[in-house]
């Protein structure tokens, strides 16, 4: 089985191009491929490519639209790299009942962003998480992958400046 080239609207990017040619070459004979494809590529560049959704589908002999409409469908598929800092918000039953919500909502205000969308200076996203495992200490976030318990509206834009400081 051949993949057909990236189709660029831009410049040629080697890294992401080598990469989603890697995962088509890994994956692409599996039964069932599509979704294992836009995981690898989600997990190995932060987003699936716009420009690789062509090379997917002859890959797969699925059309674009096809592999368009599941990337559009998951909210877990971005099709633009992420911005360098995610806050999640637990919002599983034990952190909404310990005010998750109310905490979501300041993060999005404090942003200026809502859920699956970027801050005004894009260095940031948020997106819920359904559950963190710090049931007994809710409400629970995570910034960049770091988990924080018994949240606060003042602890998170401490971490959030704290984020930025490190930028």
């Amino acid at each position: 089985m051949t993949t057909s080239p990236i189709h660029h609207t831009a410049a040629p990017r080697p890294g992401v191009d080598s990469a989603v040619q890697g995962v088509l070459a890994q994956l692409a004979g599996e039964p069932g491929a599509l979704l294992p494809i836009l995981h690898a590529l989600q997990d190995a560049l932060g987003y699936v490519p716009p420009d690789s959704v062509p090379a997917i589908a002859d890959a797969l002999n699925l059309s674009r639209a096809e592999v368009h409409g599941v990337i559009s469908y998951y909210h877990h598929f971005r099709s633009s790299p992420p911005p360098p800092h995610t806050v999640q918000v637990c919002r599983a039953e034990a952190c909404q009942a310990m005010g998750a919500e109310a905490l979501l909502a300041h993060a999005r205000q404090h942003l200026g962003c809502g859920l699956h969308a970027e801050s005004g200076d894009g260095a940031f996203t948020v997106e819920p998480a359904y559950c963190l495992g710090l049931c007994a200490s809710s409400p629970a976030i995570a910034v960049d992958g770091q988990v924080h318990a018994r949240m606060t509206p003042h602890k998170l834009d401490a971490l959030i400046a704290q984020a930025r400081e490190a930028a």
